[in-house]
């Protein structure tokens, strides 16, 4: 059996060069998966269908649009957009943001960001239902290389986010956005916390009255 007909290619790190990532990800069998690139490994991850998972996606996006608009930060936030530094790193997060005079640092119509040309998103977030170490991982030391300036990860079993403020050397857990000025990460934990409770409006409702307070 070929590489590309394992199903054990998904979900774990593999030792693989560039070129056969590339042929990976090519795949039909692997059009809606995730794929990831680091330290010559790939990782291939099939998108989440769980409600948990997708609730805590569109809460956490609600969210950081809702403050940007309210506190007039311009903003661009793709779901699953690829970012690529051919033959070297790629990586699809669940979310990504570029702020303030970057943006529009990315052209319409870009397929996979490269990061050899354009800057990377100033906050990566990954939801993770299954994959919560991984992400506090390999994917963290994968964003650190890649120059991301802050990375949360939210727990979906926990109704928790582990966010960083990010550096090449490392990084530091923070209790408050640094790319965000003000966004307390407790606030959106109990966000997702109400999200389990009551419908996105109502919680939505409950997070303008947090954000517009002084």
């Amino acid at each position: 059996m070929s590489p590309l007909q394992t199903p054990s290619l998904t979900d774990t790190w593999i030792a693989a060069p560039w070129s056969e990532y590339l042929q990976t990800i090519a795949d039909p069998t692997y059009k809606k998966a995730k794929g990831y690139y680091y330290q010559g490994h790939m990782r291939i991850e099939m998108l989440p269908v769980g409600f948990d998972h997708g609730t805590d996606h569109s809460i956490i996006a609600f969210a950081i649009n809702l403050f940007c608009v309210l506190k007039g930060i311009p903003l661009m936030l793709p779901d699953n957009c690829s970012y690529r530094k051919e033959g070297v790193q790629e990586c699809q997060p669940d979310l990504s943001c570029y702020l303030g005079d970057r943006a529009q640092a990315i052209p319409k119509n870009t397929n996979i960001v490269n990061l050899n040309q354009y800057p990377a998103p100033a906050l990566v977030i990954e939801i993770a239902k299954t994959t919560l170490l991984d992400d506090l991982g390999n994917k963290r030391s994968l964003y650190e290389g890649l120059g991301v300036a802050e990375y949360w990860v939210v727990d979906v079993q926990n109704s928790q986010i582990l966010a960083y403020a990010m550096s090449d050397r490392g990084s530091q857990r923070i209790d408050v956005s640094q790319v965000l000025p003000g966004l307390a990460i407790a606030l959106l934990e109990e966000a997702l916390r109400r999200a389990r409770q009551a419908d996105q409006s109502t919680v939505g409702m409950w997070l303008m009255t947090q954000f517009q307070q002084p």
